[in-house]
Parts: structure tokens; sequence; C-alpha cells
């Protein structure tokens, strides 16, 4: 810990001078090294509504932002140490929103200005058995479509009626795939440098409703407590073929919370997600699709997720689905071009009232289409241009259009 707590200290001291494009590695006498990587963008955003179904809300708006990746700023140090492979990797990821407040601080009571961390982890691996990580990361269900989604590199969607919201944009996340999140987990990972790989983990458990220690919906939230960790896992399959590769995943979630200490009711979630991606030459292709019940929808266990009344006792869940296709072309050799369309929904449950919703209707519809410019200026920097709309299908039919450009500059 002495050792690691020089290197940061150095590393505060001297980056600014020493940094260069695509990180910067020191190599210890000790046999570790420290290496420091990140980003940082920003987006200038245009949205207008052209059905204002919120009541109160604007029907057009400006902001400079952080687009759906925030800034991050990565420390890991890595070493050898009795033939296994060690590291530990910190992740803080800061967006430079105010949200409509001029003054903000992030001081936990506006959003905007934040720092995240996001990532706490050690990883201990072996070249023969693979590799276990414990810490805070990047959940495995659902990870592969945000990995590979366009918007990643953007904006996409920003929700609408959002305005000056803190904290990033959603880019596809709720319009094609649940969000994974970064959550704390033991999870195995056979080793890597193989076409096929599997990861299977045990994850922090969630309760249900409830984003931020905020209950978003009474029903749901009746189930949170959580005596077993949540299960994820996923696998992945990379073939090439002379120019072309191909990339193929699969995976899937199980979590089950109760309603009452002991005794009471229990509510299982599970979930199952696949993908493939295809490089052929210049065009790439990504197909991705998600079904689940017990999910919820955008933010995963973020409300919706049980029917019926406050006052049932209900164990009947509500299902969701949803997904995404992709086309980029390499129009230049540091200029691509893409299009993506995809769609979130929830379910109703069709059991009668008042432990159901008595119907099958679809109770929440996201859809959206992106088309973006992206174009690598340098080695480091690359240039963005996004145009999105957004819409929902419920009542109102509300739809926004959104607009973006920015810079991302990789280190």
């Amino acid at each position: 810990m002495k050792r690691l707590t020089l290197l940061l200290l150095g590393l505060v001291l001297g980056v600014s001078a020493t940094a260069r494009a695509q990180g910067l590695t020191m190599q210890m006498s000790n046999g570790w090294s420290f290496q420091f990587a990140g980003n940082v963008n920003a987006f200038w955003v245009f949205t207008k509504e052209n059905t204002n179904a919120t009541p109160g809300s604007q029907t057009a708006n400006s902001s400079v932002r952080t687009g759906l990746l925030p800034a991050f700023a990565t420390f890991e140090a890595r070493g050898k140490e009795a033939g296994l492979n060690l590291a530990v990797h910190f992740g803080f990821a800061p967006q430079i929103n105010n949200g409509a407040s001029h003054d903000n601080f992030g001081n936990g009571t506006q959003a905007g200005a934040q720092i995240d961390m996001r990532q706490v982890y050690l990883t201990v691996g072996s070249d023969k058995w693979g590799q276990i990580l414990a810490g805070r990361e990047l959940a495995l269900f659902g990870r592969q479509a945000i990995l590979n989604d366009m918007t990643l590199f953007g904006v996409g969607a920003v929700g609408i009626g959002a305005g000056q919201g803190g904290g990033t944009t959603l880019g596809r996340i709720g319009y094609g795939y649940i969000y994974p999140n970064f959550v704390a987990q033991l999870t195995y990972s056979t080793k890597g440098g193989q076409p096929a790989q599997l990861s299977i983990g045990l994850f922090q458990p969630s309760a249900l409703g409830l984003v931020g220690g905020t209950v978003t919906d009474a029903v749901s939230n009746a189930y949170h407590f959580t005596t077993i960790p949540r299960v994820e896992t996923e696998f992945t399959y990379n073939q090439k073929s002379g120019r072309n590769t191909y990339l193929f995943w699969a995976g899937g979630t199980w979590q089950t919370t109760k309603n009452a200490a002991s005794g009471g009711n229990s509510a299982s979630s599970i979930g199952g997600t696949a993908g493939v991606r295809g490089n052929l030459s210049d065009l790439s292709v990504v197909v991705s699709a998600y079904i689940g019940k017990g999910l919820g929808t955008t933010l995963q266990f973020s409300g919706g997720e049980v029917a019926g009344t406050p006052a049932a006792t209900s164990t009947e869940l509500r299902t969701s689905d949803g997904g995404y296709v992709q086309a980029t072309y390499k129009v230049a050799p540091k200029t691509t071009v893409g299009f993506s369309w995809g769609f979130s929904r929830l379910k109703n449950n069709n059991t009668a009232a008042p432990n159901g919703d008595g119907n099958n209707a679809v109770r929440s519809n996201l859809y959206a289409y992106t088309v973006g410019i992206y174009h690598q200026w340098t080695k480091s920097l690359k240039l963005v241009f996004e145009g999105t709309e957004e819409g929902t299908t419920n009542a109102g039919r509300a739809k926004q259009t959104d607009v973006s450009g920015g810079f991302m500059l990789f280190f």
C-alpha cells in the first residue's frame, strides 16, 4: 500500500508533463508496473420536443455536457507474485455538467458536476486457469450491448423532456438494452486469448423499485430483502476469417428477493441476452436483443417489476424485452458513419387484479433512431456529430429530436 500511495503521489505531481496518448506506463524496479489512462469529452446538445406530453417540461433546450461515456481517469498497478498475475484498478468518472443551476459544486444536493467512483477492483489470475475479479466493475448482463453501441462515443438519446439533466446521457440505455451498471462482484473468467470465454459471477443483489435510495414504485419496493447474491453470466466467442471478424455473445441473470425478513413471498427476476457483431471489411453490423421478467426497464430494478396494488402480496412479475440493430461504415480512413435503431418495452402481467394487471398490454415502449459521424482527427482525438429521434408509443406519443456535436480525447 505504501508503494501504491507513492505512485499515486508521483502521478498527481507529474502527469501533466509526462502523459502520452493511450496512457502513461511506468515500470518499477520490483517488477510491478503502473498505468494512468482515460478520456475527457464535452458535447453541445440541443433538444426539441415535437410533442410536449410532459406538463411543465421544456420544449427546447441547449446544454454543454458529458456524453454517454463520462470522463474517465483510471489508475492501475500490475505485478506477478508466486506465479499469479495480480492487479488493482481504480476508475474515477467525473462529469462536466452543471445541470440547470448556475452554481453547482457536486455537493450531493443537485445533479451534475459529479465524481462517480465507477471502478474499484482487484484481479488474481493465471495463464493456466483464468482470472478472478473482486470489486466494483461493469456487470456482465448486457455489457456487450453497451460496449458495442456506437453512441458510447457520443450522446444518443437524452431522455424526453430531460432538459439540462445532470449525469451522463442515455445513449441507447432504455432504447435497446437495460443498463448493466457498475456493481460490486466476485467474477471468474476463463483464460483470455482464446476464441471462447466464459464469465460467471456473484453480484451485490438489488432491491426492486429503488434508485439512489429513492423508492420509485411502492409495489416493487416491497421486495427489498436480499439474502443471496445475484448471479450473472456471459459467454463470448470471437472468430476471424481473412479481414473479417465476428463476435457472438450470450448471457443471463437471476436474482431472488423477499418481501419479509422471514417467511413472506419471494420474487425471482430472470433475464437473457444475445447478440452478434460482424466486421466485414469497412462495414460493421451489430444485432442485440434481451428478454426478462422482473427486471424492469432502462436502469434495471428501477420500478415496475412487480404487478398488483400496494395492498396486495403479489408475486406476479412484469416482462420486458428489447434490442437494437446498428450499421457503421468507414467512408474514409479516419471517418465512420453509422445508423442504429432500437427499442425497450415493459409489459403488464396478465394475472387478474389485485395481484396482477389483468392484461398483457405494453406498459411502456421507448424507441430511438440515431445517425452519427465519427471522425478520428488524431490518434487520440475524436470528433463526433449525432442526431437522434427518440419517442414512445405510450399515450401522448411524445417525441424529441436531439442534435449534438463534440470532442472526445483519449489518453
